[in-house]
């Protein structure tokens, strides 16, 4: 009778065992849909917002041309950018990631609407309340994202580098091929005018854009709300500890190595939007020729964030992949700089839509490898890690956009050829010197 029992004591606490493993997986496996479920929809959202933020800043130059309104709009909008991403950190930390993505997307909307109706007193307002927005919402996506990444890792015994490589895979992705959707729209929607200058086919535009900001805005409010540990929000009690928070990474020396790199994929950015569309594409193409170059510098972006995000796995496969890209992207600035003139026949009309799918290649690169990189080295103090990101990104891409009215197309590519040699190496310094391999997370 005892034996019997005990017998059935001892069945019993095997099938509560099961019980709760089937219960654990049956968790896990919730898990890993919602983290993989959010990182779709993140993507989604911030596509929808995207196609229509790059076709218009695209446009800028060409439909709000009084008095350069399109072009100083947008140096208002990443010096406030630039200024406000120091606030971004402590804001989206406070406030939670998700919240603050749906905050950060208000500014788009705004810019957009102010596009409807430019002029002195909407477009700038516009400008520098979307710099503010701007610095949150980017905040919020790198540490939404990493959030999810790492979850998704832990739950699922993963390792943490090729995880974080491919949900940024996927997000990036995504985000590049806004350049193509959003350029091809305003290619149909603006045919029919000269050089963009078509009032009723500019607004239809834009009204269309704000379409889409509205499915990006109902898609973020979808997102699930992630375990930030936001428990240790307390540390921002004064401003002198949420200011130290913020300036934490400089005191890092990875972060000081990696500042140079982050700066110039703010350069290399700015340079396609400012220079290679007036400078390359136009004087060859037409600006009826710029939303098929973008297009295709769009199309190459996707292609190389996905394949760069599958392949990263931790500083060492980042170093080759950011390799490949700034040697890539050192050979165009140097062609340029040394051989190019406009040519003319089908040749001439292909290089510039050459260079633009070279230059995707360095862009998603370069995305993809630094968000990754920034959620392994500083998962602690991720919200200030990419709150620097954008700092330093956006300040370089102010810079292009004021310089480049004033300065020859020769002096901006020995800028960006400059500026391309001094971030690769301290980037190799990262690599050879700073971190070992037992340091990064695989």
């Amino acid at each position: 009778m005892v034996v019997t029992e005990l017998a059935v004591s001892r069945d019993e606490e095997a099938a509560a065992l099961l019980v709760s493993a089937d219960a654990g997986d049956a968790r896990r496996g919730a898990g890993a849909s919602s983290e993989t479920r959010d990182t779709h929809l993140l993507s989604s959202a911030f596509f929808f917002v995207f196609l229509a933020y790059h076709a218009a800043q695209n446009l800028q130059s060409t439909v709000n041309t009084d008095g350069d309104l399109g072009t100083i709009s947008l140096g208002f909008l990443y010096t406030s950018f630039t200024a406000f991403s120091v606030v971004g950190s402590p804001v989206v930390r406070r406030m939670g990631s998700r919240r603050a993505l749906v905050l950060g997307t208000s500014g788009y909307l705004l810019f957009i609407a102010a596009n409807l109706a430019p002029s002195w007193y909407t477009m700038v307002p516009a400008s520098l309340y979307l710099g503010f927005t701007a610095s949150i919402i980017w905040v919020g996506q790198g540490t939404y994202l990493t959030s999810a990444a790492l979850s998704h890792a832990r739950d699922n015994n993963l390792p943490e580098g090729p995880t974080l490589g491919s949900f940024n895979g996927e997000f990036w992705g995504v985000f590049a091929s806004t350049q193509v959707i959003g350029n091809l729209i305003s290619l149909a929607l603006l045919r029919n005018g000269k050089d963009g200058e078509s009032v009723t086919g500019k607004n239809l535009l834009f009204v269309v854009f704000l379409g889409c900001m509205i499915i990006g805005i109902v898609l973020m409010c979808l997102l699930s709300k992630r375990d930030e540990k936001r428990d240790i929000a307390s540390t921002h009690s004064s401003f002198g500890a949420m200011l130290k928070y913020i300036v934490a990474p400089l005191k890092d020396r990875r972060m000081i190595l990696l500042i140079p790199l982050i700066a110039y994929s703010g350069l290399q950015q700015a340079f396609v939007w400012a220079v290679f569309t007036k400078s390359i594409v136009t004087p060859v193409l037409g600006i009826s020729g710029v939303g098929g170059a973008m297009a295709i510098y769009g199309a190459s972006d996707v292609v190389c964030s996905l394949v760069a995000g599958r392949f990263t796995s931790g500083l060492h496969s980042a170093t080759f992949i950011v390799s490949v890209g700034a040697i890539l992207q050192a050979a165009v600035l140097f062609w340029l700089l040394l051989f190019y003139s406009p040519m003319e026949g089908v040749l001439g009309a292909a290089v510039p839509l050459f260079i633009g799918a070279l230059w995707g290649v360095g862009d998603g690169v370069l995305n993809t490898q630094l968000s990754a990189l920034l959620g392994l080295l500083f998962e602690d103090v991720k919200e200030a890690a990419f709150a620097q990101l954008k700092v330093w990104q956006s300040g370089a891409i102010a810079v292009i956009f004021f310089l480049s009215p004033s300065i020859t197309l020769q002096a901006m590519l020995i800028l960006m050829s400059t500026s391309l040699f001094i971030s690769f190496g301290s980037f190799l310094l990262l690599t050879l010197v700073v971190e070992k391999p037992s340091t990064i997370r695989g």
